[in-house]
């Protein structure tokens, strides 16, 4: 049932404290009696243009401008609209006379959960790599061979493991609870620095850290930022260059920067979407790190992004300080 006091158009116009909350709602609110156009929101007042004390006694179509909105609010009922770009969640509710539309920008949301599908069906086409290699593996140990040659495939399937429990980390990540508690930042540079120690030996690189800062977050998600931040500079950087890892605090959170001294990055934002790697990147790879690294950063409420800082790429992110906790 939908309240007299929030339908009818005497009330609307006249409760000043019915009139606040509803221009407080992020929604479209627009209020309707026998077809005419009682009261409309600020959000409504800005989605379709129309001031506020121009709306009532309006037909509903003089405002919203579409006979699909128009016959929505008559019947009730939900429905999705396409709009210049954006996506309009629309509900309409009646009770006799009276009946109210409400209209929900749900443009971010529906992005978000196609990046979701996409990344979801990245990563799934990503394990097919991995297990064959292992079924490979496992097939050849099957057989007599050489002590040596079957500790050669032993470090083999170790290896596709490994990159099968990044990818499920990888998988997990939007869905897995976060398990949140202080810690200094040393603690995840140095599991960061002992995981990637075959890589740093390889590539010829070395690894600093910036100042150490006590910070709210995840240590395994915070872990999972670090090593595909870094696991790119030593992709994308040249052998044998430092890869210096900063701190710095910025009000009550704390900036994180990976430097790589990697070529220029022509389009920065682009690269945190799902899928996507930067141009002239070779070898295997889902494009998914640094989609995953921005989804984590934005779960415990921080922002990543990437800059060129003189001959070097920053890949920065945030995360609270412990000054900023309660």
């Amino acid at each position: 049932m939908i309240p007299q006091t929030a339908t009818q158009g005497d009330s609307a116009q006249g409760d000043p404290t019915q009139g606040a909350w509803l221009d407080a709602l992020p929604q479209a609110v627009l209020l309707i009696e026998s077809g005419s156009v009682t009261r409309v929101n600020a959000a409504a007042a800005r989605l379709w243009g129309v001031p506020q004390d121009r709306a009532a006694g309006r037909p509903v179509l003089e405002i919203v401008r579409r006979h699909t909105l128009e016959a929505l609010a008559e019947r009730g009922g939900e429905m999705e609209l396409e709009v210049s770009g954006r996506t309009l969640r629309c509900t309409a509710t009646r009770d006799g006379v009276h009946s109210a539309l409400i209209v929900e920008d749900v443009t971010e949301h529906r992005r978000r959960e196609a990046e979701l599908r996409e990344a979801t069906a990245v990563l799934s086409h990503e394990f097919r790599t991995p297990v064959a290699a292992l079924r490979g593996v496992l097939e050849a140990l099957e057989y007599d061979m050489p002590t040596d040659l079957a500790q050669n495939f032993v470090r083999q399937g170790l290896q596709e493991t490994e990159r099968l429990a990044r990818l499920v980390e990888d998988l997990a990540v939007g869905f897995r609870p976060t398990r949140a508690r202080t810690l200094p930042l040393a603690e995840a540079f140095a599991r960061a620095e002992r995981l990637l120690g075959t890589d740093l030996l390889a590539r010829q690189a070395t690894l600093t850290f910036g100042q150490d800062h006590l910070v709210r977050a995840d240590p395994d998600k915070l872990l999972q930022v670090l090593l595909n931040l870094i696991e790119n500079a030593l992709k994308y950087g040249p052998n044998g260059q430092p890869i210096q890892v900063r701190t710095a605090e910025r009000g009550t959170w704390i900036e994180v920067a990976v430097l790589d001294h990697g070529p220029a990055i022509s389009d920065s934002e682009n690269l945190f979407r799902a899928h996507t790697r930067g141009q002239g990147a070779t070898g295997q790879g889902s494009g998914m790190g640094l989609y995953i690294v921005r989804s984590i950063v934005q779960g415990w409420g921080g922002q990543a992004w990437a800059e060129r800082e003189g001959q070097q790429n920053a890949f920065c992110f945030t995360l609270p300080g412990v000054a900023g906790i309660g």
